[in-house]
């Protein structure tokens, strides 16, 4: 990128606030609804089985178009369509505080996913036109953006709380829309200007292909609970996902021009950042849902202290990944950081799993919980560091996309509880 299209240095960290922003309303949109949920059922009449479509239409929406996304991204330039996003999340947004009906409810939240599909992949090119010509920008960079997410996701709880006590269910949606706009005016002055990375076509048939498989994958595993694992609609749209997924590889080898290549799978340790990430996911979202169960369930916390209860593994998240890992990876390097991270996650979790029914938070859950929380911390960065820079830069906005779904991959699991 050219520095005249990268912004003064003085207006790259404010960039980054918006970057940051940007993670932490994708993160929050999937949890500030869940206090929010009663009210709504009572005055959309929603079903009881029903209900939790109201986050299942997000997490479908947004896992299925972020390889779109990223791609969109690398054809019409990051800043575009970061942009866009956010008017799509901002339209969202509006239909799903509006909505007086679930059907219109459910609209509106697949369109506020097909928005963040749009803004995740986008922020982290952006952050990479920003911040790549120095590795040590970068991982300070990396490390904020990181932070983001716990945030976003513990400011969910919160705030949901919060607004559906003192105001109503629908500003738990308003709610985006002024962040929204102050963001989007912000974008022209912080934001490299960046135009087209690539002169390529969009693979329209290769979208329709990954998005229904990943669609119908999601959907899938987040119906199960209610039909079945072993009903016919269940293997049916496993199926599916499995014909249109395949099908979508079968035409990205052939293609000359595909959505994904597959030859960048073979850059130097992005497959292997990749799965660093799936596993972080698979392991993080999960256990921070079980952790709420065995906190309300098991030690008979209400909402609001089993909440307050999980502060201190947010705020070790957060502290960590800004301010140990940046120095651990300068000290140590990418790869001995995320194995000692992962073996940390494992230990916590590891002690975890041992939690006694007669347990306390003291001891069964806060000392394995801070100790979870600094291995992710330690993973997470490295393996987000190198899941973008080992791609061609023209493919940034893919690579992206990429990492966004390994990462987001388990949140469908998360809703399967």
């Amino acid at each position: 990128m050219s520095q005249q299209s990268r912004p003064a240095a003085s207006r790259r960290w404010l960039g980054l606030a918006v970057i940051a922003a940007a993670q932490f309303m994708v993160i929050m949109d999937t949890s500030i609804i869940g206090v929010a949920l009663p009210k709504m059922q009572d005055d959309l009449g929603f079903s009881p089985e029903n209900l939790s479509w109201v986050f299942n239409a997000y997490v479908i929406a947004l896992g299925g178009l972020l390889l779109l996304g990223g791609k969109l991204s690398d054809v019409f330039g990051a800043r575009r369509v970061f942009s866009t996003g956010w008017l799509v999340l901002i339209a969202g947004s509006l239909l799903a505080g509006l909505a007086t009906s679930p059907s219109a409810e459910l609209t509106g939240r697949a369109i506020q996913g097909a928005g963040s599909a749009l803004i995740a992949p986008s922020a982290l090119s952006l952050l990479f036109m920003l911040f790549g010509s120095s590795p040590k920008e970068l991982t300070k960079a990396l490390a904020f953006y990181g932070a983001a997410a716990p945030a976003g996701g513990t400011a969910g709880v919160f705030l949901g709380g919060v607004i559906t006590e003192y105001l109503s269910w629908p500003w738990v949606f308003f709610i985006n829309i002024p962040i929204a706009v102050v963001i989007l005016v912000l974008v022209p002055s912080v934001m490299p200007a960046g135009g087209p990375a690539t002169k390529s076509r969009i693979d329209l048939l290769g979208a329709l292909t990954v998005t229904g498989g990943l669609a119908a994958a999601v959907y899938a595993i987040v119906k199960a609970p209610d039909v079945g694992w072993s009903s016919g609609s269940t293997w049916l749209f496993l199926g599916i996902a499995a014909v249109l997924l395949t099908a979508f590889i079968s035409l990205q080898a052939k293609g000359r021009d595909p959505l994904l290549r597959l030859g960048i799978f073979r850059a130097p340790n992005l497959a292997a950042a990749n799965l660093a990430q799936v596993l972080l996911g698979a392991a993080w979202i999960p256990m921070w849902f079980f952790l709420n169960l065995y906190l309300q369930q098991v030690l008979g916390y209400s909402a609001f202290p089993s909440g307050a209860a999980l502060l201190p593994m947010t705020g070790m998240t957060m502290l960590a990944m800004i301010v140990l890992a940046p120095r651990v990876i300068a000290a140590f390097g990418p790869k001995a950081t995320t194995v000692a991270g992962l073996l940390l996650l494992a230990a916590g979790m590891g002690w975890l799993s041992l939690v006694d029914p007669a347990g306390s938070f003291v001891v069964d859950v806060l000392p394995a919980s801070l100790i979870a929380a600094l291995g992710m911390s330690l993973a997470f960065i490295p393996t987000l560091g190198t899941a973008i820079s080992a791609a061609r830069p023209e493919e940034g906005g893919l690579a992206s996309g990429i990492v966004n779904t390994a990462t987001r991959s388990a949140l469908p699991w998360d809703l399967l509880s």
